[in-house]
């Protein structure tokens, strides 16, 4: 099977040529994810700068309902938070899609508490060279990030768009009163963005997305799947069913594409599955998370050395595979445009 996936690969990687996603829409994970703090200006230009089609801001909501980009909405794992004294007391414990966590939650900060906060690495262990910009960046608000992207394309001259994602809108519903679909509506509608613009909107719940569809606009939407669990607005349905033909036409009835994790779309020796294809047939396009490009996150026949933090061109391969199968996009933490690897 080890041998398989290799073969696969290389033939993948050929097939592709030099540039194995160029003809795929890369969405910057969280932006450069790989070489910035994620969810930081920083980390979207970067990724912009690398040539990225889309740039993926996960929104959570503050207390006075302004739109910020972090991971979660539980902010010590990306924020200086935990040592900042004067917040002691706003640790809380909360029971989110059914998970009890305990930490700082942006909807418990104004905006101009959470902009004392200075953004740091996720995973320093792993990347550790991002560990050195730790406290230069501030959280940005969805309204920033739009400035940034009209930025750029004024000085670069193409379209960048937007991919962001709905984090746990029915906890936040449901435990803070905060209609995420409604915010981020009518925050589109402020910054003068329409259906015309390069965004999809994703979400791994359904009611959103459904709302989102019915209220008009006409903007992509992307329902995200997992190979495990469910949507947390729906305990009862698993997202093994939704990636069935039967479950995928129900899904195009709101959706346009699916957000599916690699392991949905590839078998563990490299071949396509079949949901590209049942997917096709139920007029859905297909976009697949994540590409990394450590180690750790790679197949072991993807892999450079054996350091977990090493890289290589396991990345572009696991893109070429991807491509292969048929998927129209591809999030990734790092830069592929144009990048050759042999």
């Amino acid at each position: 099977m080890v041998r398989s996936f290799a073969l696969i690969a290389a033939a993948a990687l050929a097939a592709a040529g030099p540039a194995a996603a160029q003809d795929m829409l890369v969405i910057a994970h969280r932006g450069a994810s790989a070489e910035r703090p994620e969810h930081t200006l920083a980390a979207y230009e970067r990724a912009i700068d690398q040539g990225a089609d889309y740039i993926e801001p996960d929104l959570v909501a503050t207390k006075d309902l302004v739109l910020v980009s972090r991971h979660e909405n539980e902010l010590s794992g990306t924020t200086d938070v935990a040592s900042r004294e004067e917040f002691e007391d706003r640790r809380r414990d909360k029971t989110i899609d059914g998970q009890k966590i305990a930490g700082w939650f942006a909807e418990d900060f104004t905006l101009a508490e959470l902009r004392t906060l200075r953004a740091k690495e996720r995973i320093p262990s792993l990347r550790p060279a991002n560990a050195q910009f730790d406290g230069l960046y501030q959280v940005p608000t969805f309204a920033e990030i739009v400035k940034l992207v009209r930025a750029k394309e004024a000085a670069t001259g193409r379209r960048i768009g937007l991919y962001p994602e709905l984090k746990h809108p029915e906890f936040l519903l449901q435990n803070a009163g905060i209609d995420m679909v409604d915010l981020l509506l009518r925050e589109l509608r402020v910054l003068g963005i329409t259906a015309q613009d390069p965004v999809f909107i994703q979400s791994f719940e359904i009611a959103p997305l459904q709302r989102l569809k019915a209220r008009g606009g006409g903007f992509k939407l992307v329902q995200l799947v997992a190979p495990i669990s469910g949507p947390a607005d729906e305990p009862a349905m698993r997202y093994a069913e939704m990636v069935t033909p039967t479950g995928l036409a129900e899904v195009a009835k709101y959706a346009d594409a699916v957000g599916a994790h690699i392991a949905l779309v590839l078998t563990p020796d490299g071949a396509p599955t079949a949901l590209v294809a049942d997917a096709k047939a139920a007029g859905l396009a297909v976009h697949a998370w994540t590409v990394r490009p450590e180690n750790e996150f790679l197949p072991p026949m993807l892999r450079t050395g054996d350091d977990p933090k090493g890289k290589g061109c396991g990345d572009v391969k696991l893109a070429a595979l991807l491509k292969a199968a048929g998927v129209a996009g591809v999030f990734s933490d790092g830069p592929l445009k144009g990048r050759v690897c042999s």
